[in-house]
């Protein structure tokens, strides 16, 4: 399942507002605006949730669980019974602006409405454009399948009370025109936020807490916090190695894996250099706090036992770590990234580096870096107990000030899902 679970809405036969602004615009202008909206589109990872791996493209149908049930994106191509065909470039304006499909119905917000209502007109035409450019599709929609009562929509008028707040992106003027498009890009189109901001029991996030890491529901992966340097606050990065991460996928810094490899690979290797620095700028910009005692959990394990798991780490390290990421933790920059001193290792969270350990990975092949070079799995020839060792001695050793995890916590993420 993808970590965003974003259900945008294409476009298909020719409609009439859209085919004036075509007819305005001319050959040449009406191609620039789809080209837009085709760049818009890919900033906005929408082939994510609404093309099935090996489908065809906007077709929809693709699972997206969640805690309350499944729901299955819609088919967005042009096709004018089965998907949006018929809709006009108002109807899909309003519906990215306030959440409410052609028909009125409260759309879930696995639709990221909240973050695509600060998307402005001229955009939204761009994408519609786009969309309606692509080769339709008849695939009727599947049903979602949600437990009672969250398949009364009704219930969404109290989710969007508390969560949802209508409104275009408004420029701070006190801000660069390149920090204002970074900000316009995060918040908006890129719903940076849906992942790194913690989710709660109703499914919603507190803008108090944006940013601020989390764990990604159904995944089993953990968002860090992108606002506490002891996580993955980018204050002490620079604009290029953040900028690096967004585009290729790795940096000096470090390397995406996980579901953050999938929103590099199907959308932020295609923005341009200066769309990616002007996100690394706002990203930079935002204030460190939350999360700022990241590594100091409670102990889950006895003294003796973390000086048993760390002794044992110690020799798997060297035997089957030590080759890529050096014998003191220092990597192989940028291929092989250094666990010494690495946030990302020693956040109060272990799931990132247990699941790596586990199911390995590899960066995602980019423009920009098109052979990364990976990580095998361990899963296999690794006990539980061998994976909380050397887990252990990595958030341990070298002055990292992690702590230490249990076969218990390796195991439980075995069976968690890949993506």
């Amino acid at each position: 399942m993808i970590p965003r679970m974003i259900a945008r809405l294409g476009a298909g036969v020719a409609l009439a507002a859209a085919s004036a602004l075509a007819v305005a615009q001319g050959p040449a202008g009406a191609a620039d605006i789809v080209k837009r909206g085709e760049y818009l589109s890919r900033a906005g990872d929408c082939i994510a949730c609404h093309t099935k791996p090996g489908d065809k493209l906007f077709a929809g149908g693709r699972a997206m669980p969640t805690p309350f049930g499944t729901l299955y994106s819609p088919n967005i191509t042009s096709d004018g019974e089965t998907g949006i065909g018929k809709w006009s470039a108002d109807e899909f304006y309003t519906m990215m602006h306030t959440g409410r499909s052609r028909d009125g119905a409260l759309l879930y917000p696995a639709m990221p409405f909240a973050a695509y209502t600060k998307i402005t007109r001229p955009d939204s035409d761009a994408i519609f454009a786009y969309l309606r450019s692509v080769p339709p599709v008849r695939q009727p929609n599947r049903p979602h399948e949600l437990r009672f009562p969250y398949n009364n929509r009704q219930l969404l008028i109290g989710w969007r009370t508390l969560f949802f707040r209508e409104g275009e992106y408004q420029p701070d003027p006190t801000r660069s025109v390149e920090w204002n498009r970074g900000a316009y890009l995060v918040q908006g189109l890129g719903h940076c936020s849906m992942c790194h901001t913690a989710i709660n029991a109703l499914g919603g996030s507190s803008e108090s807490k944006a940013f601020e890491g989390g764990l990604i529901p159904m995944q089993d992966w953990y968002a860090p916090s992108l606002t506490s340097n002891k996580e993955a606050g980018l204050g002490d990065w620079s604009i290029e190695d953040i900028a690096d991460l967004l585009q290729k996928g790795v940096s000096r810094r470090g390397a995406v894996y996980g579901p953050m490899a999938e929103v590099v690979y199907d959308s932020m290797q295609y923005v341009t250099d200066d769309d990616a620095r002007a996100m690394a700028v706002y990203l930079k910009s935002l204030p460190q706090h939350g999360n700022t005692e990241s590594g100091t959990a409670p102990a889950t394990a006895s003294h003796e036992e973390r000086a048993l798991l760390f002794k044992l780490g110690g020799k798997i390290y060297d035997a089957q770590c030590s080759t890529c990421h050096g014998n003191v933790g220092q990597g192989k920059l940028p291929d092989f990234p250094p666990l010494a001193n690495n946030q990302s290792i020693q956040m109060t969270s272990a799931v990132n580096p247990i699941r790596m350990v586990l199911n390995g990975g590899y960066a995602p092949g980019t423009i920009k870096n098109p052979m990364p070079y990976g990580m095998p799995p361990f899963a296999q020839s690794l006990s539980d107990e061998e994976v909380a060792a050397v887990v252990t001695f990595i958030r341990t050793a070298w002055g990292n000030r992690g702590t230490p995890v249990t076969a218990k916590e390796a195991n439980a993420l075995r069976s968690a899902p890949l993506n």
